[in-house]
C-alpha cells in the first residue's frame, strides 16, 4: 500500500509541473481550484478552475 500512495504522490508531483511548465501559475491555480472544489464539494470553485483550464487550453487555438 506505501507503494501505491508513493507513485501516486510521484504522478500527481509530475502531472503538476507539467502543468506549470506549459501554462505557468495560473495553470497551478486552476488546477488546485479544480481538485479542492471537487474534493470539498464545492461547485462553484470546481466550475472555475475548470473553466480557466479551458481558457489556458484555448489559448493557443485561438491566439
Amino acid at each position: 500500500m506505501p507503494l501505491v500512495a508513493l507513485a501516486l504522490a510521484a504522478f500527481a508531483l509530475g502531472f503538476e509541473q507539467l502543468i506549470q511548465w506549459q501554462f505557468g501559475a495560473m495553470g497551478v491555480v486552476a488546477l488546485v481550484m479544480l481538485t479542492l472544489g471537487a474534493k470539498a464539494k464545492h461547485t462553484p470553485t470546481t466550475c472555475a478552475g475548470a473553466v480557466i483550464l479551458a481558457m489556458l487550453l484555448a489559448q493557443p487555438i485561438l491566439g
